[in-house]
């Protein structure tokens, strides 16, 4: 018979121990739900900014685009 006491004790505060542990989990996951989510959507945001500025970059140093980006620039200053 004690034995069984001392199990049935040890059970709930097993128990009352993952209770608090769950409402302390639930009280964080509702007070910043998207904390996460907000942080991978930065990191994707910034991985494509990269990119574009890399092709943008790639773009501009092409011979063609220099020649004619050349070309406005002596227009535009002869207009004057």
């Amino acid at each position: 018979m004690a034995q069984a006491r001392r199990s049935a004790v040890e059970l709930y505060e097993r128990g009352s121990r993952a209770l608090c542990c769950l409402d302390a989990r639930l009280r964080t996951l509702t007070a910043e739900p998207e904390e996460g989510a907000a942080t991978a959507e930065y990191a994707v945001v910034l991985v494509a900014a990269t990119s574009f500025a890399a092709v943008l970059m790639a773009v501009l140093k092409s011979d063609g685009i220099k020649t004619l980006l050349t070309g406005l620039v002596k227009k535009a200053l002869n207009v004057g």
